[in-house]
């Protein structure tokens, strides 16, 4: 276990709704309400795309955009270009010509394939995941509103292997294309954070460290356990000192204040999960009784733990 694989524990594709998009130049497409993160690409052509009015980002052949929802996408083949179609939901869609009245399976050409003409020159796929809770909602944070990830050799044979399911409709399609879908996005993801100026989640860089890297594993592996400075110093083979300064360095914050961060994250979406208690996930991430979790709850998430409990029996 590492920390990109507990970031990643809440994304994991399960039904994820894909749009194949089929086009010839001209061509835009807006995109109303697009899920907390996608992941897309041009599989064919060039295209252009923009997130809530920013300015247009190119995409090229193989690129892989990953994009965080709240605000309408437009994909197009050129810059500033308006849209000829928008996508509502999963479902519906119509001409901007011909106005929301008209929504409906519009323009489906064939499975998860949608477009004005079936034989055109580009060739745009979006994936929508569904975010889960507050451990994945550390991974949005790291990621800007649009991140374009340039076309690499590791992406190629999964882009391919994409371009050959996504219009399929055969037994067991959908977990093809989930797993497709999770490992374009690790990929992506480790594409992205490894650019010098990315912001990347607390404590990933950390992990190339062979010390520092080692305790954040252990962190991850067992939150729970009653950890202290001088232990994870131990595990990581260097003086308690040292250990500390050059955690601080790297990861942004004292090793235990980074350890009760977590198990406060870990314990916002514990306490989400049907038949919890305070008292039950006290123990899970490390605490002998629910008050003093309580304390550290309020204090780290503002809020106590009860009132998360509470918001997700009236949810």
């Amino acid at each position: 276990m590492d920390l990109l694989d507990d970031l990643l524990a809440g994304v994991r594709a399960r039904g994820a709704v894909y749009c194949r998009s089929v086009a010839r130049p001209p061509w835009a497409v807006r995109f109303e309400a697009p899920a907390p993160l996608s992941l897309g690409t041009m599989l064919r052509g060039v295209g252009w795309i923009a997130r809530g009015g920013a300015e247009p980002v190119r995409i090229g052949e193989g690129d892989i955009v990953l994009v965080r929802g709240g605000a309408p996408v437009v994909a197009g083949d050129r810059p500033g270009a308006e849209p000829e179609i928008v996508v509502l939901d999963a479902d519906r869609c119509y001409a901007t010509d011909g106005g929301p009245a008209t929504a409906g399976h519009n323009f489906r050409l064939g499975p998860r394939t949608y477009g004005l003409v079936p034989d055109g020159s580009d060739l745009y796929v979006t994936a929508e995941y569904p975010m889960r809770g507050d451990v994945s909602e550390r991974l949005l944070e790291a990621l800007p509103a649009l991140a374009v990830v340039p076309a690499r050799p590791e992406f190629a044979a999964l882009l391919e292997l994409l371009g050959v399911e996504v219009a399929r409709e055969e037994p067991g399609q959908q977990i093809i294309l989930d797993r497709l879908l999770d490992m374009l996005l690790v990929r992506a993801l480790r594409a992205w954070f490894a650019r010098p100026d990315a912001e990347s989640p607390a404590g990933y860089r950390a992990l190339g460290d062979p010390h520092v890297g080692r305790a954040l594993r252990m962190l991850h592996e067992s939150p729970a356990r009653p950890w202290t400075v001088a232990e994870l110093a131990a595990e990581a083979g260097q003086s308690r000192a040292v250990f500390a300064r050059r955690f601080a360095e790297l990861v942004g914050r004292p090793p235990l204040a980074y350890l009760t961060e977590w198990r406060m994250t870990l314990a916002a979406d514990l306490l989400r999960e049907p038949g919890a208690t305070v008292a039950s996930v006290a123990r899970r991430v490390g605490y002998a009784d629910g008050f003093a979790f309580s304390n550290a709850f309020k204090r780290v998430r503002g809020a106590a733990p009860s009132s998360v409990l509470r918001d997700a029996a009236n949810a």
